[in-house]
């Protein structure tokens, strides 16, 4: 193989590579693989056992007199998505003051089908489940897993229109605040006051952080560790404090936009009036400080919140979550009593998530556009919003976490895991064949519209 052959294909891998990790579906594909190894790490024979072992293993901080030990799989559901649930509140945030959720009128459709996927699917479980030992699960398939719904929206391509995405994305991160609810309100133990006052006092000094316009998130970085601490040891579950710490992080920039355009506009006249002719760098010294002072405008004209949300997301996406799946998807299949999974918990999770979810979205928006609250998004016909919907039943993600909290039982826990990936899996399947069948048909009708004769004009028209 030549030089230049060999330099060709590794310029399309790594070309294939950035395309894929800048993809909207690469999330869901690596989430998607990570589930499909943890199962079959945790049922083969000769790597179950060691499975199981790995992620009881306990890992300890000590500073002086202050020791923290916590088994992995607890470091990772208690610290690590702490950092997932920040990243969650700084995106609900965003979508509050400038995004899809800014104004009433955009807000309403998205939150209007959110209230109902949370309701629908929680009193479809409470049918099978009141009164019996695995009530409290109720909440389970109640959240959509926005990484897997816009995972496979992104894999049907243009046969999605926009404003459907838009509106799935939406009602995602409604979805995501109202899970971020019902975890602080119903799946917490005994609050320990005394502990709750001293959270209160972080959270004004974080509060005051921000009203005093304090912009470098080194002096948040305290606080923080010291509120997230605070929430481990209070009862509340320890992720709360990360949708917390999101919520006192600054969303305007240091320097308004005015200023960024009149001082990039100064720095260009000075880049300009201090070229040499010929020379290719900006190598002398007034242009080095020029382009100095452009990249601390262009930082600071970028808000904290907005920084550290595309920071962070490839950490979430890549990082987080695909190790929150190794650390939990995990369950042991015996499919000689495989029969014996399909309980009242079972059932709840997978009706809730793959009737509940689409048949409240769609019903409670279906309500909403009749009674003029909101509209349906233009050039989208109510087939295809239907079957966006049933993209809203898979879970996954957060339905596992609120698993693991409602749960103490390890047969309850793995039995409710098994229904979360089954019920996923099959709201995937069936959302994936209702957007491709809506799609063709909307694209037959779009063909068919070209073919309709046009009436004549009146020949007073012509004239």
């Amino acid at each position: 193989m030549s030089s230049f052959h060999r330099k060709r294909q590794i310029y399309l891998l790594s070309e294939g590579g950035r395309h894929f990790f800048h993809s909207q579906w690469a999330g869901g594909v690596i989430l998607l693989f990570c589930s499909i190894l943890t199962l079959i790490l945790a049922n083969l024979p000769w790597t179950s056992e060691w499975y199981n072992h790995f992620w009881h293993n306990e890992l300890s901080i000590q500073i002086g007199s202050f020791d923290l030990t916590a088994s992995f799989e607890k470091w990772i559901n208690d610290g690590l998505m702490a950092i997932f649930f920040f990243s969650v509140g700084l995106e609900i945030k965003r979508e509050m003051i400038a995004g899809q959720l800014a104004s009433i009128r955009q807000a309403t459709l998205p939150l209007i089908g959110a209230i109902g996927g949370m309701i629908a699917p929680a009193l479809i479980y409470a049918i099978f489940n009141a009164g019996g030992p695995t009530e409290a699960g109720w909440g389970i398939p109640m959240a959509t897993d926005i990484a897997f719904a816009l995972g496979v929206l992104s894999l049907l391509g243009n046969r999605v229109p926009l404003s459907l995405k838009i509106f799935l994305t939406a009602l995602a991160i409604v979805d995501d605040l109202g899970a971020i609810l019902v975890i602080a309100f119903f799946y917490t133990s005994d609050i320990d006051w005394n502990i709750f006052l001293m959270i209160a006092c972080v959270m004004g000094l974080l509060i005051v952080l921000n009203r005093m316009k304090v912009f470098s998130m080194k002096y948040y970085l305290i606080p923080s560790i010291a509120l997230w601490l605070l929430f481990l040891s209070s009862g509340i579950h320890a992720t709360i404090a990360g949708v917390i710490i999101a919520l006192t992080i600054p969303t305007r920039p240091r320097f308004s936009k005015s200023y960024f355009m009149h001082k990039t506009h100064s720095i260009y006249k000075h880049l300009y009036y201090y070229d040499e002719p010929g020379v290719e760098l900006l190598a002398n010294e007034p242009q080095h400080e020029a382009l100095e002072d452009l990249r601390k405008i262009a930082r600071n004209s970028i808000s904290p919140s907005q920084r550290l949300e595309y920071a962070l997301h490839s950490t979430v996406t890549f990082f987080i979550m695909p190790l929150f799946a190794l650390a939990n998807a995990g369950v042991v299949i015996d499919f000689a009593r495989f029969g014996e999974v399909f309980t009242a918990q079972a059932i709840g999770i997978i009706c809730g998530l793959v009737i509940g979810k689409p048949l409240g979205i769609f019903g409670l928006c279906w309500l909403g556009i009749k009674l003029k609250i909101s509209v349906l998004p233009k050039m989208v016909t109510w087939a295809q919003f239907l079957s966006v919907a049933c993209v809203g039943g898979i879970g996954f993600t957060m339905s596992i976490f609120i698993n693991n909290l409602a749960f103490s039982d390890p047969a309850l826990i793995s039995n409710g895991k098994i229904a979360i990936l089954m019920a996923s899996l099959l709201a995937g399947v069936v959302s994936y064949f209702m957007v491709s069948v809506a799609g063709k048909r909307r694209g037959a009708e779009t063909k068919m519209d070209r073919f309709v004769v046009q009436p004549a004009p009146d020949s007073e028209e012509l004239i």
